[in-house]
């Protein structure tokens, strides 16, 4: 008698379009290929434009740009003299060494294991993807070392409570770059884009005093810290989750008690933390540390303190790690320590050639300025449209979203929106920080899927390395695309519900422009 066969269950709908696009992304090249690919497509655009002599006008120079030729005498001396520059310039590629060899100490000494043990033991899994991206998230103060730092920290925590770790390495990966704008605190982002934001309305009324600050958009960024965290956490239960399955790879971890010589490392290692994290506060009230203003007082945004955060973490990280280490004799000696830095670095091999080829793709992208060309048709189609009100709103919204798969950087396009749309929408009657919030919501949850970002291809390999040999790019990218749909969406019903309740979205700041402004 033959024995039953088993029917597959049915997927629903969005499954279906999951595993469709898993396997489309998952016919691309290697990332280094992919980029050289990009790299011959742009440079073709490039030509085309440039013979066309079609030419856009820059809001806020109000100078013509138009497409540059890299098959010319000019591109040509433009490779010559940058080649090198565009790899050893490419900003991802010191950040993500840098930390990998800081946090190496940790995982090499085996320190992260054993805080994991001793602090997660008890945390129910489905608890845990909030808690990562809730981490993500407010992480993102340290800018992009959020995204170089969790995912691989959280993978170790989804293993220890038996949650597959590529999914772990979503979910922190999706809170640090899907939630990038949120934060409880104020982050450099809120400065950045104040600066712009400030310079669009001096370019509009030169003769007025009218500006916007820092916290502008705090009260409404620190709700959308929590909202990140509920929504990233629940497509990682509900979604995510069940297309990954149980882990069953070699590397497994699992969250034990810890023994009494890892109590007295874990002891010794907070120690000395402590008495860094004394040091670094020493030196921001008394020393160096701080933004000295005018009048004597210390800021912190803008202060040694925000802006030499890398090598503050470096240390931070290095230092209770190598005390772990030593205390359990892991490190017996310097040649112990060597061997953990060089065991880190063996695994970068292939990021690194990938960041020369996407340094040099990124760079043309920028010198032919495609890039300002794209961003500024967009802005122009959207203020085309017309209307107003919150279907104005959502499309700005949306239209930002759209740019952000293309242009990586928030500051940039900023830079091209801001005096556009802010004396557009305070011609409207709404305020420049509710304009800047607005370009926010846009500028964040795709982050975590464009393949523009280099820390997508970072978490590739660190998970091919630790988890799976064979996992290919789109597997991790149908992961991430329902993660920063549902985002998106839940983040415009909250802007609206948040607009009309006429709530404030930072101190002293609504939608609506104060009178006499205009």
């Amino acid at each position: 008698m033959s024995a039953p066969k088993t029917v597959a269950p049915k997927k629903g709908a969005v499954d279906r379009f999951l595993d469709g696009i898993e396997r489309v992304c998952n016919k691309l090249p290697p990332p280094a290929i992919l980029f050289c690919y990009l790299f011959v497509i742009i440079a073709i655009l490039g030509a085309i434009f440039s013979f066309t002599g079609i030419t856009l006008e820059h809001p806020a120079t109000h100078e013509a740009i138009g497409a540059k030729n890299f098959f010319s005498g000019e591109g040509v001396q433009w490779l010559l003299d940058n080649l090198v520059k565009n790899f050893t310039g490419f900003a991802p590629l010191g950040l993500v060494i840098t930390m990998t060899l800081a946090i190496g100490f940790c995982e090499e000494s085996g320190m992260i294991m054993s805080m994991l043990r001793s602090g997660l033991k008890n945390v129910p899994p489905t608890i845990v993807p909030y808690v990562i991206a809730f981490i993500g998230t407010v992480g993102n103060i340290a800018s992009d070392t959020a995204m170089v730092v969790i995912p691989p920290m959280a993978a170790i925590v989804y293993m220890g409570v038996g949650k597959h770790p590529i999914v772990g390495m979503i979910a922190g990966y999706a809170g640090a770059q899907a939630g990038f704008t949120a934060n409880l605190m104020i982050a450099g982002t809120d400065s950045l884009l104040q600066g712009l934001t400030n310079e669009a309305i001096k370019s509009f009324l030169p003769d007025s005093t009218f500006t916007v600050d820092v916290t502008c958009n705090w009260f409404f960024m620190m709700a959308s810290t929590f909202l990140c965290s509920i929504v990233i956490g629940f497509v990682c239960n509900k979604m995510v989750d069940h297309r990954f399955g149980k882990y069953e790879g070699e590397n497994q971890e699992k969250l034990e008690a810890v023994s009494e010589a890892e109590s007295k490392g874990l002891r010794n290692a907070g120690i000395a933390a402590l008495i860094y994290l004394a040091i670094i506060v020493i030196g921001y009230f008394f020393g160096p540390l701080a933004l000295i203003k005018e009048d004597g007082a210390r800021a912190f945004v803008g202060s040694p303190l925000l802006k030499g955060l890398i090598p503050i973490l470096f240390f931070f990280f290095c230092i209770p790690g190598i005390v772990y280490g030593v205390t359990l004799k892991k490190f017996k000696n310097t040649t112990d320590i060597n061997r953990a830095m060089v065991k880190q670095m063996s695994a970068m091999g292939s990021y690194v050639v990938f960041c020369f080829f996407c340094g040099q793709f990124q760079k043309l992208f920028a010198w032919t300025k495609l890039d300002t060309m794209l961003a500024i048709s967009g802005a122009d189609a959207l203020k085309a449209i017309g209307f107003t009100g919150i279907p104005l709103f959502v499309a700005f919204v949306l239209v930002c979203m759209v740019v952000n798969l293309f242009i990586s950087s928030g500051s940039a396009k900023w830079a091209i929106f801001a005096p556009i749309f802010v004396p557009m929408f305070m011609m409207l009657g709404y305020h420049p920080g509710f304009t800047q919030l607005l370009y926010r919501l846009g500028d964040s949850p795709t982050n975590c899927f464009t393949p523009m970002s280099p820390y997508i291809w970072m978490v590739l390999e660190v998970a091919k390395t630790k988890y799976d040999k064979d996992l290919k790019i789109g597997t991790l990218v149908s992961g991430l695309i329902p993660i920063a749909m549902v985002l998106q969406v839940a983040w415009i019903i909250f802007m609206v519900i948040w607009f009309i309740s006429g709530a404030p979205i930072g101190p002293g700041v609504g939608s609506a422009l104060p009178a006499g402004i205009m």
